[in-house]
């Protein structure tokens, strides 16, 4: 009976058209509510004569039992025994033992349950649903000087596209030509705008992943005040958020564990009860009691002992808690790492652009032996901007931004010595820019107080470079990638929500893994991992019966994403490894969502724990007060769908959760 609750089927099932539209079914379940009542007064107050009550609770009978049977006939056809087969065998066992009145109420109360339950379904599923409506149906599409309206479909990838300030982005891209704040809480969470920039190379662009955030859109976010050009890159059907509506749609067929066994349950439930109805049918034989006793109370006990409740308890605080996740740019895909979330105890995570920033920094430049710190920045920036290596790039850009230094192109002739560094000619002189080693073997000095310094510098995890110009040490560089500002309070907040242990598991050299550990407040680091030795580490925890979870950008840490309790993908929204591999998808590029989802999990185990208890509870009085006659069909059906109705009610509070 667990299908005819499953969110997927639930709403196939409930989403009739008819005479009213979508609401035709509880507008039926109204009519049975009115003929019903009708008939009561009829036959109760009025004394009219039975047949003219009869034909108000027939007529209830035809508007509560409609849909109930076209859901019973469909289910039936492909082999599945329905909860809805069960109501309309109990309500015309009641017209059998001439109960036209209870009969007609329990179908009245079993379609009106029906009917708000699926409108209180279908709040969570519309979050899910106002996904696919973010994208634009139509992009203008440039052509020559002109641009012209296209369906998004028609859409070709280099194709160039005019996005109006204001309006929604049709394709995933890169800006061309124009620069915005570009609202990108439809897909990452994010509540503030992004400013997004041109590229100012499009010769041999690199993959969409590799591309740098600041000049890539996505199709669905909203753009600023500014007029853009992008140029497509994905296809409508591969938009990123084309991908999330499809794994959305397909996390309603994973089962969580909890549903495993409330479905293991049922299977050997229902029988059961069946078993015990038809043996009620007989008791008359057996104890001084009439047929027509008998078989009421044989159909009381099968409307109390219905585990509707219980088969939806689970289902909708599920579906609930991923609308909620996405809402907040969390992708959870299924409810088996929706329950696993809130079963953490450890947490890995990669180094590299997930406790930091990805991007090295220049964190010291400063001159040796009297050099004039001034000349030596300049002489710096000159070389490393003739270079194209990132970690070149990196310093460049610092000297300007941080130290406002202008490049006076002195230097030329730059070679680069693998391994070691550069070299290059500068004003007349040759000038070395590399390891100790380049030092060494230019025959460059380097001080024993120089080298003090460097120790220190290297304990902290930085990487040190030396400047050597006309054969003598004139200063020394360090970069370092360095931690998120967020990485030390989100690191904190998990320490406070119940998270034991925390791991960095890095490649990096282990003095900078350290140092990154012990700037945040991880509680260990191991360095020198290989993409195979992380796989490893996680296993070892595992075999302690460990619960682990695996933070990384979903490609070099695919592998141990895999083998961990649950992988979690940060930055996905660029990503379609990371959509892939991970369990857990971070939309955006911040850290400090693992604490809200990790607390929706669990908040989302409470819940269901309290939905499985109300509905078992329920079951377990109302099958006893209808086995010894405390409680009628009335009775029975009416506590029966106000449970179902009030566990899909808790299950909807997930809607509105929030950490804090």
């Amino acid at each position: 009976m667990e299908q005819h609750h499953d969110p997927k089927d639930h709403n196939h099932n409930h989403d009739h058209g008819g005479i009213f539209g979508n609401k035709t079914e509880l507008y039926f379940a109204i009519l049975s509510g009115v003929f019903f009542l009708m008939g009561l007064i009829l036959a109760g107050l009025m004394k009219a004569t039975p047949w003219v009550s009869l034909v108000c609770y027939i007529s209830a009978y035809f508007f509560g039992g409609y849909f109930t049977l076209l859901e019973a006939i469909d289910k039936i056809r492909k082999g599945e025994f329905e909860i809805d087969f069960l109501m309309l065998v109990a309500a015309i066992g009641a017209a059998y033992i001439d109960r036209w009145g209870e009969g007609a109420l329990l179908l009245f109360l079993f379609s009106l349950g029906h009917s708000l339950e699926h409108y209180a379904m279908n709040k969570a599923t519309k979050s899910i649903k106002a996904l696919g409506e973010l994208s634009p149906k139509t992009a203008l599409l440039k052509n020559g000087g002109d641009f012209t309206e296209v369906p998004v479909e028609e859409l070709k990838v280099n194709d160039i596209i005019l996005v109006k300030p204001n309006t929604k982005i049709s394709a995933d891209g890169v800006i061309i030509k124009g620069s915005s704040s570009i609202d990108q809480s439809p897909i990452t969470g994010e509540s503030i705008p992004v400013d997004k920039t041109a590229i100012q190379e499009l010769n041999d662009l690199p993959q969409f992943e590799q591309l740098d955030p600041s000049h890539v859109v996505f199709t669905g976010t909203i753009n600023g005040d500014s007029m853009l050009e992008v140029q497509v890159l994905k296809l409508n059907v591969d938009a990123t958020i084309s991908r999330l509506v499809q794994m959305i749609n397909e996390v309603e067929t994973k089962k969580s564990p909890t549903q495993l066994t409330t479905k293991k349950f049922e299977k050997w439930f229902v029988p059961i009860v069946v078993v015990l109805v038809v043996g009620l049918c007989f008791l008359h034989l057996f104890i001084d009691e009439s047929v027509h006793d008998s078989l009421y109370r044989a159909i009381s006990v099968l409307v109390a002992s219905s585990p509707c409740a219980l088969a939806i308890s689970t289902p909708s605080a599920v579906i609930s808690a991923i609308a909620r996740a996405a809402k907040k740019g969390v992708i959870i895909k299924g409810g088996r790492p929706l329950e696993d979330l809130g079963s953490l105890t450890t947490i890995a995570f990669d180094k590299t652009g997930t406790l930091t920033e990805g991007k090295p920094r220049l964190t010291n430049a400063f001159p040796l032996n009297g050099y004039d710190k001034k000349e030596f920045l300049e002489l710096v920036l000159d070389v490393e901007s003739l270079s194209d290596h990132p970690l070149a790039r990196s310093i460049a850009r610092d000297l300007k931004d941080a130290y406002k230094v202008e490049n006076n192109n002195r230097s030329s002739s730059m070679q680069s010595i693998q391994g070691k560094g550069v070299m290059a000619n500068y004003n007349g002189g040759r000038i070395y820019i590399g390891n100790e080693q380049l030092m060494k073997e230019e025959g460059i000095h380097i001080s024993r107080e120089v080298q003090d310094q460097i120790d220190q510098l290297q304990k902290e995890g930085q990487t040190i470079m030396f400047v050597g110009y006309e054969k003598k040490a004139i200063g020394l560089l360090s970069v370092m990638d360095v931690p998120r500002k967020s990485a030390a309070t989100t690191i904190q907040r998990l320490k406070d929500i119940g998270i034991k242990h925390m791991v960095m598991l890095s490649g990096d050299h282990q003095k900078v893994a350290d140092s990154i550990a012990q700037q945040i407040g991880l509680t260990e680091a191991k360095g020198n991992l290989l993409p195979e030795d992380k796989v490893e580490a996680i296993g070892e925890y595992l075999k302690k019966g460990t619960k682990i979870a695996m933070v990384g950008d979903g490609v070099n840490d695919a592998p141990a994403m895999a083998s961990s309790t649950v992988g979690i993908a940060m930055g996905a929204a660029g990503s379609d490894v990371a959509l892939e591999t991970a369990d857990v998808a971070l939309m955006s590029d911040k850290i400090e969502s693992l604490p809200f989802v990790i607390g929706l999990s669990r908040k989302s185990k409470a819940i269901i724990r309290q939905n499985l208890w109300i509905s078992m509870g329920i079951v377990a009085f109302l099958i006893p007060a209808t086995l010894f006659g405390f409680a009628n069909i009335g009775v029975a059906v009416a506590i029966h769908e106000g449970s179902t109705i009030l566990v899909v009610i808790n299950a909807l509070r997930l809607l509105r959760y929030n950490l804090d």
